[in-house]
């Protein structure tokens, strides 16, 4: 009744859906009310489609967009940035091309905002070449066109030519802002380009002003550049620092493997009165697996299922607890924490079967691999790097040729060269190396130095003299000027009681101007 009343005083309407936009519980109800107007503002629309496009029910904006059209009201400058912020965060290419053609239809590619945001909207669709000839066509693009298309290459992992943007955009005189710095700083430590960085760094000194978005965005492009102590001295300078700031130092040091800084950093972030997230509780799982500490480890998980009513309902943060347990030795929590898992995707599975496979439980590994298959859980190549590596140490050879067969033809996953190197080591191991060999002349790929090692080794295991000699050229051609291939052939000659055939290497090596390697010789002579 009330709202009937006041479809024909469209002013208090107006001023009521206003003020209901004002609180986002009330969004559902300014909705309700302007569906009954009849001829709306174009001004009203756009405060509409504002409002919807920053909300938890961001797709109501395109249907605004097309009622906007059935009213037979034309767009503006305003109206097309706000569907295509949506277009960009959901992100919808199709509904986006739609929108771009209706902005050359009405006059408003011209428009710098209209213009980025269409820049925006590609980039965050995939479509970075669209995105770039947009941002070429501009006569004169401001700093917030540059820095759209600086993000937008960096947001597709093409750092080296948001660097190569950045740097243009400096030769063209064009001032960059915080915002530009920020994103060629993701792009600099994506790019591990530190002489940039530093660059950027200097710049933001003279500029005189560094917020805590950007120190954040320093600290981790040092850091994972790999100068943690920069890195830190950047973090120590930081007047505020936010969650996102201490897991960017945390991350780093766990990078690269600086544990103890990794714990001593978590405890200067609890003191600081900030309580760890799912970011900060992976970097500490990592560095309690990495230096094999338990029972911190145990500390971590114990956190997790109090603070956090268990890790289960977080696949990646379970998957990384039983990497910890995994790394830890410790199979039997591991296999606990995998079991809790809500939902098992291929890595979890994977790092079940590859954590048994390293820590020497090679039939329970086949096990769990047949589990995962029979769950309908389709394995990658790196299950099954892992269930053959497993098969190699527990000696089971025909499962491991089985598995080996079944990658294409069944799983419809193509062998690499690492499955033929679990292959020929499986075989090698087994004393099986005339078919190891066959199945090297198979490869359809060279094999790798790794591969024509195993074939040697197997061949001193077992003492296979006409097979090692012709493995011996292909192994040299990978490190002509190392001793080891000819060490381990002559010890086979010696083996044999061909002193002869062990002459002969001592001689080749000579020709070939093959330094003798005592440490390698004295290691060969005493087996693996």
């Amino acid at each position: 009744m009330i709202t009937t009343t006041l479809i024909t005083h469209p002013i208090p309407l107006t001023k009521l859906i206003h003020s209901s936009l004002s609180a986002d519980l009330h969004h559902a109800h300014a909705l309700s009310i302007f569906l009954h107007l009849h001829n709306p503002s174009l001004h009203l629309c756009n405060s509409m489609l504002r409002a919807f496009s920053t909300s938890q029910h961001p797709s109501t904006t395109l249907s605004l967009y097309k009622h906007l059209h059935r009213l037979g009201l034309s767009p503006d400058h305003f109206t097309f940035p706000f569907a295509l912020k949506v277009c960009a965060e959901m992100p919808d290419r199709t509904t986006g091309r739609c929108i771009h053609s209706r902005v050359v239809k009405t006059g408003y590619q011209f428009d710098a905002y209209v213009n980025a945001t269409l820049v925006r909207m590609y980039a965050c669709c995939g479509d970075v070449e669209c995105a770039r000839s947009l941002f070429d066509a501009e006569k004169d693009p401001n700093v917030v066109a540059w820095t759209t298309m600086i993000a937008g290459y960096v947001a597709n992992g093409r750092a080296c030519e948001a660097i190569a943007l950045f740097k243009e955009m400096v030769e063209m005189g064009i001032t960059p802002n915080e915002i530009t710095m920020v994103h060629v700083l993701g792009a600099c430590a994506h790019a591990r380009d530190l002489e940039t960085g530093r660059w950027v760094h200097a710049r933001t000194r003279s500029m005189g002003r560094c917020n805590v978005v950007l120190g954040t965005a320093l600290v981790d492009m040092y850091a994972r550049c790999g100068s943690l102590r920069i890195a830190r001295e950047v973090f120590d300078e930081m007047r505020e620092r936010n969650q996102v700031t201490w897991n960017v130092m945390i991350s780093g040091y766990n990078q690269y493997e600086k544990f103890d800084d990794v714990f001593r950093m978590f405890r200067g972030m609890c003191e600081a009165g900030l309580r760890p997230d799912k970011v900060t509780l992976l970097s500490l799982l990592g560095a309690c697996g990495g230096n094999g500490d338990l029972s911190l480890g145990q500390g971590v998980h114990g956190y997790v299922e109090k603070v956090n009513g268990g890790c289960w309902s977080d696949e990646e943060l379970g998957t990384s607890l039983l990497d910890m347990y995994i790394k830890s030795g410790d199979t039997e929590s591991a296999v606990k924490v995998f079991r809790g898992l809500k939902r098992r995707d291929v890595v979890a599975w994977t790092s079940m079967i590859v954590g048994l496979a390293m820590n020497g439980d090679g039939k329970k590994a086949v096990k769990m691999f047949k589990e995962m298959s029979n769950e309908g859980v389709r394995p990658d190549g790196v299950a099954f790097v892992g269930v053959m590596s497993a098969c190699s140490h527990a000696g089971m050879v025909d499962e491991g040729r089985k598995l080996f067969d079944s990658m294409q033809t069944v799983y419809g996953v193509r062998p690499e060269v690492e499955h033929y190197g679990c292959m020929v080591d499986l075989l090698s191991r087994a004393g099986r190396l005339q078919e190891a060999e066959g199945l090297l002349k198979m490869m359809p790929m060279a094999p790798s130095m790794q591969i024509w090692g195993a074939m040697l080794s197997g061949c001193e295991s077992y003492g296979e003299v006409q097979v090692a000699e012709r493995v011996r050229d292909q192994l040299a051609e990978f490190d002509p000027g190392g001793s080891g291939v000819y060490v381990l052939l002559s010890n086979l000659y010696a083996g044999a009681g061909r002193w002869v055939g062990a002459e002969g290497v001592r001689e080749l090596m000579w020709r070939r101007g093959v330094k003798k390697n005592l440490g390698l010789s004295s290691l060969q002579l005493k087996g693996p």
